[in-house]
């Protein structure tokens, strides 16, 4: 959805950039699917370099800027910890989502993402179907069972629709 920093994380919303065509597919993606829930692994406040009000801060435009292209997230989970539970790729928060939406069906669920993390979440989690965003030339062998789709971008997921 956004640009990433080069090792590093995004620290405030003026680091925060989306990339090209990802806020407005949301408004694709709730004409095609129900509950939408974003799920962020955020190590930069444990390790002290990302302040957890920033994050707030992030979250809160982020989802100003996809309402105005007409879109929107039912709801935003974050990990802040190092390791634990809730944290990428253990299924921690997807579980809190489905006790805070009771409607969710894992079986009629799926993740898109732009990590393996992210694709060991899904598998983790039991969702249906994993699109990976990003390059496919990039998926090791190994990783390839982790894939259901790949995209190059969001805006490609939405259009494939």
């Amino acid at each position: 959805m956004n640009e990433e920093k080069q090792e590093d994380y995004i620290h405030n919303w003026d680091e925060f950039k989306f990339i090209k065509g990802s806020k407005e597919s949301f408004k694709v993606f709730n004409e095609k699917f129900g509950t939408i829930i974003m799920v962020s692994n955020q190590r930069g406040i444990a390790k002290g370099v990302t302040k957890i009000e920033d994050v707030h801060l992030i979250h809160k435009n982020m989802l100003q800027e996809i309402e105005k292209a007409g879109g929107s997230l039912d709801k935003i989970y974050f990990c802040p910890d190092m390791n634990g539970p809730k944290r990428k790729p253990n299924p921690g928060m997807g579980l809190q989502a489905m006790k805070d939406f009771k409607h969710i069906d894992l079986k009629k669920s799926l993740m898109v993402g732009n990590t393996f993390s992210d694709m060991e979440f899904g598998r983790n989690l039991g969702t249906t179907l994993n699109i990976y965003i990003g390059n496919k030339i990039s998926i090791p062998l190994v990783k390839k069972q982790l894939v259901d789709l790949v995209f190059p971008d969001l805006e490609s997921f939405s259009k494939s629709l």
